[in-house]
């Protein structure tokens, strides 16, 4: 046991003596290493090819494509998105609410005194959209406005007034008089995807430039049966305030703006809705021009084209059912009737009834086209005269 033990000491003082010995050695000569190594034919990996190689073997994460940050978007874009205070005077009555929670409940309150005029303001959002100085924001954000203020990016704050609106749309534009104008980039609508992210830009609460993100939910939303517009519905946050401020894509360029949020009294989260671009340019274009826009229509409405539930078709066949006519209207001069299903309208097929509204509001009032399609299961056709569109179009009889 002793003689184990003695020899275990001596090897250890040996290896201890030669760790050391070539410690030294390796301080002296750096090199003596690497030719000892060639000489025997020994490779040597540096340390950082290892961890490259390891890092080359390592699998990427997954959704690992996607950038770490959005600022060089929200740089780009940011500067062309302003805050918008719209002052009206408005007439109120001071009110005696009753005691009675019961009635206090029912009818509020009894007027008591006379009436006086206060001041509001609404808090909005508007987009740059050339170096003229026009901006687009929403119509609710300025409707019956008496004084407008728009405040740029750079802190200069520029008196607005406004050069047009449109209900349909909700959409507005104002005028402002100001130098060096920062304009937003205007993405291709056909490029905007379900699933795209973006992000919304506005004056949320007064609290001036605030960004959220989101992706884009769904294009081409329908929000009315009777409107020829549609919208891009996102998950983007949009708070009172962000009205007609934009939405973009990580490029920075403007695919929205944004315009209706379903809140949570609706029992509703993460359902917002913007203007898609192309709809707000062609708005744009006639607002600045005219005053207002200038829609076809005429004179019906539509519904899908019913099909058996046995027939083994889907459930909504191409075209579009008529399901009422409007006295006096053009479909009703052209002798459209009702559960007529309408194919075509010139030479384009209808894919569906919000593809049939699309199309008769972008027909100018007074030009004639050709409608096709099935009436009571044989094919006719019918030339009818467009009509301007109404600016509310009230319920068929």
């Amino acid at each position: 046991m002793k003689h184990a033990t003695g020899t275990l000491a001596f090897i250890a003082r040996f290896v201890v003596i030669g760790l050391a010995a070539a410690f030294v050695i390796s301080l002296l000569w750096p090199g003596v290493g690497n030719r000892l190594r060639s000489r025997l034919g020994i490779t040597h990996m540096p340390a950082a090819a290892v961890t490259t190689n390891q890092a080359a073997m390592t699998p990427a994460p997954m959704g690992a494509s996607g950038p770490v940050s959005y600022a060089d978007a929200v740089a780009k874009a940011a500067p062309a998105v302003v805050n918008i205070y719209a002052n009206k005077l408005v007439t109120a009555r001071a009110m005696q609410m009753y005691s009675d929670p019961v009635l206090r409940r029912l009818f509020g309150g009894v007027p008591t005194g006379p009436s006086y005029q206060k001041r509001e303001q609404s808090l909005g959002s508007g987009v740059i959209v050339n170096n003229q100085g026009y901006v687009l924001t929403n119509n609710h954000v300025i409707a019956n406005a008496d004084d407008i203020q728009v405040l740029l990016y750079d802190g200069r704050v520029a008196k607005a007034h406004v050069v047009g609106a449109d209900d349909e749309t909700d959409l507005a534009v104002l005028k402002i008089d100001a130098a060096n104008l920062p304009v937003i980039q205007t993405a291709d609508e056909k490029h905007v995807r379900t699933g795209d992210v973006v992000l919304a830009i506005g004056n949320p609460f007064g609290l001036t430039q605030t960004v959220t993100m989101g992706i884009v939910s769904a294009v081409g939303r329908q929000l009315s049966s009777t409107s020829p517009e549609d919208f891009v519905q996102t998950d983007a946050a949009i708070n009172i305030g962000n009205s007609g401020g934009a939405l973009i894509n990580t490029n920075g360029e403007l695919v929205g703006i944004n315009t209706i949020l379903i809140g949570r009294q609706a029992n509703a989260e993460g359902i917002g809705f913007a203007i898609p671009v192309d709809t707000a340019k062609r708005v744009l274009e006639q607002l600045i021009e005219t005053g207002h826009v200038i829609r076809g229509w005429l004179g019906a409405d539509y519904g899908f084209v019913p099909v058996a539930a046995d027939s083994g078709l889907p459930s909504a066949a191409r075209g579009a059912q008529v399901t009422d006519v409007y006295p006096g209207s053009p479909a009703a001069q052209a002798g459209i009737q009702a559960r007529d299903i309408l194919l075509s309208i010139g030479s384009q097929d209808i894919t569906d009834p919000a593809d049939l509204r699309r199309r008769e509001a972008a027909l100018k009032p007074g030009s004639k086209v050709k409608i096709s399609g099935l009436r009571n299961g044989a094919p006719f056709s019918a030339e009818v005269t467009l009509a301007q569109r109404p600016a509310m179009t009230p319920t068929a009889e």
